[in-house]
This record gives C-alpha cells, sequence and structure tokens, in this order.
C-alpha cells in the first residue's frame, strides 16, 4: 500500500525529473491490468522501455526505477592538476591580467570550471577577493608615538584638549546632465552616469576629541598658509586651554612658518602620527561619516554651493551627533604632561 502511495506521488511529481513519472506511471497502469499494448498506447513510450521498467519493478520495487550506475571510470583531478590549479591561483597571471577568474584557471588547466572550484574550495583560497589592511609602518619611533597619541586619547592631561586635525582635499562639486529621479516604491534614487565637474573644495577640520565637536573651514587649496590661519583660529577658540594637537606627517604641517609660530606658543604641542599611520588620527573617522552623510552622491551646482552644504552640516553634527568615538586599546597609555 505504501509501495502504491510512493508511485502515486511520483506520477503527480512537478519536481521530478519526467523520467521518473514516466516510470510510476507504467507500474501503476501494469497494477490496474492494463496490457503492454494498452501502456504503450497511454504512454506513448516503446515496448522495450516499458517491459524494462516492469521487469526492474518485479526484481527490485521502487528502488528499482532510479537509474543504474553508469559503467566506466569516473573522471578525477590528478595532483598534477591540483597544484597547477593552487600554483596559478597564488600567482599574477600573464597577458595584462591582475586576478585569476575560475574560468580562466580552468581553461589553462584543461579542467571544467566546476572542478577548480572545489579544488579552491577545499585549499581555501579565493583569488577574486581582496581583503585590505594596515601596513607595518617603517617609522622607527612608531611605537614611541603610537603610545603617545593613544595615552592622549585615553588619559588626557588636566585642563588640556586633545585635537585632530586633517583635510580632506579635493572635494569635487559635481553635478548630473539630467534631473535626478526621486526615491519610489520598488525603484531607488536615480542619477546619471554622465556627470560635469563644477570646481572643487577642500575642508580642514579639528575633532576635539573628548567632546566630538567639529572645527572646520572651507579653503580652495591645500598650503602651509591656511594650515597655519586654521591652527590661529583654534589657538583663538580655545584660548584659556592647553591644546595637544595631533596631525598626519604632511609637508605642510612640517613648515618653517608653522614651527616658527608654535615655538612662540608654550600652550600648544603638536604631535604627529607615524609615518603610514593616519589612521591614528579619529578626525579620519569623522571624514568617513562626511563622505557617507554629504559627499557620496551629492549634486551642486557650484563649488560655492558644495562649500556651504559642507558647512551647514558641521553646524547640524555638532547640535545633534556630536559626541566622543569609543576608542579601545588594550596595551598601558602613556600620560603626556
Amino acid at each position: 500500500m505504501a509501495e502504491k502511495e510512493e508511485l502515486l506521488t511520483m506520477s503527480r511529481s512537478r519536481k521530478l525529473e519526467r523520467r521518473y513519472v514516466e516510470r510510476a506511471e507504467i507500474i501503476l497502469l501494469s497494477d490496474q491490468g492494463l496490457s503492454m499494448d494498452n501502456i504503450v498506447e497511454q504512454t506513448g513510450l516503446s515496448k522495450p522501455v516499458v517491459n524494462k521498467w516492469r521487469q526492474r519493478f518485479r526484481q527490485l520495487g521502487i528502488d528499482g526505477l532510479k537509474d543504474a550506475p553508469r559503467s566506466g571510470k569516473p573522471r578525477t583531478i590528478t595532483p598534477e592538476q591540483q597544484a597547477t590549479v593552487i600554483d596559478k591561483a597564488c600567482s599574477k597571471p600573464d597577458g595584462g591580467y591582475t586576478n585569476w577568474s575560475q574560468k580562466r584557471i580552468a581553461d589553462e588547466v584543461g579542467i571544467s570550471q566546476s572542478k577548480v572550484f572545489q579544488i579552491l574550495k577545499q585549499a581555501d583560497l579565493k583569488p577574486h577577493k581582496i581583503d585590505y589592511w594596515c601596513g607595518k609602518s617603517k617609522d622607527p619611533e612608531f611605537e614611541e608615538k603610537m603610545t603617545k597619541i593613544v595615552g592622549l586619547y585615553m588619559a588626557p592631561p588636566e585642563n588640556a584638549l586633545v585635537i585632530c586635525v586633517d583635510e580632506k582635499t579635493q572635494i569635487q562639486a559635481l553635478d548630473r546632465t539630467q534631473p535626478e529621479l526621486p526615491l519610489k516604491s520598488g525603484a531607488p534614487k536615480r542619477q546619471t552616469a554622465t556627470y560635469k565637474r563644477n570646481g572643487t573644495v577642500s575642508l580642514i577640520a579639528a575633532l576635539a576629541v573628548h567632546s566630538g565637536e567639529i572645527t572646520a573651514k572651507t579653503m580652495k587649496s591645500n598650503n602651509a598658509e591656511n594650515f597655519l590661519k586654521f591652527l590661529k583660529a583654534l589657538d583663538r577658540k580655545y584660548r584659556n586651554k592647553k591644546l595637544h594637537i595631533i596631525a598626519d606627517n604632511l609637508s605642510i604641517h612640517k613648515h618653517k612658518d608653522v614651527q616658527s609660530w608654535l615655538a612662540g606658543k608654550r600652550k600648544i604641542q603638536l604631535h604627529f602620527t607615524p609615518t603610514y599611520s593616519s589612521w591614528l588620527n579619529q578626525v579620519e573617522i569623522w571624514f568617513n561619516i562626511l563622505t557617507k552623510d554629504v559627499v557620496k552622491g551629492g549634486i551642486w551646482q557650484s563649488s560655492e554651493q558644495l562649500a556651504s552644504q559642507l558647512m551647514e552640516y558641521v553646524k547640524t553634527y555638532n547640535n545633534t551627533r556630536a559626541k566622543p568615538f569609543r576608542w579601545t586599546y588594550t596595551g598601558d597609555a602613556l600620560r603626556i604632561s
């Protein structure tokens, strides 16, 4: 009874391959007492086919309706081919390519792409992916500089402010060649791929580490003169505080005019991040937020319009979102006096 129910299920299935449905129909019609000729007439199959599956069912039951294992040795991948696949995936390809695709590896080795996939999966290799990491700084004073900066973050001196300063340069005021199509149900906001350049704006910004407040100014060019003007503005804004200012190793930050002015300012101390370690500067976190909130996907008809929006965003950020970033560090903090 159970066998007949299974045959009925097979014969009505829309997911099974057609050949299995036909085999179930043969057995069911045979069970009804139909002759060979009648079954052939109803199914449209040949007599040898009908006879074959009736015989297989009598011998093996439901299992007899499955395909028998095919003769012949299955295709195998040799150790040499496996080694070649791995070697190619780990090397740079010729012909101007930067990376290997599974299809090109398969063509080179002479095996199927699915086999290449299996070999790479087993070896846990992903030649189509790239991860980025912070390379080791070559600065011989890396440990000392890094510890000082993190020490300022974790344990700032009394009556002092820690301020991170940097520039975001060449922000492009892009306009689109056709009007933007607004977001609607079932469709994202749409812009033309073609655009017009309406100039650029550079932004210099300072993050007060322990309050999250942003001080910023737009400028046409990034040079030592503008950097010095910005330092003087910070000096006036935080008149009664000692300032520890963190900046990267850009040459304009070390310009002789900047150094000369700082020499007469005992309350301001400039700290440079180690070489290739600007990620230690917390204002870079804010620049990433700015890019997502303002720059990405923006449309401006002039550089002045872009500059105005940047400063409006700074004001909004300070009024609604400014707060310290959570800086995690497991080492010992070096206190700065």
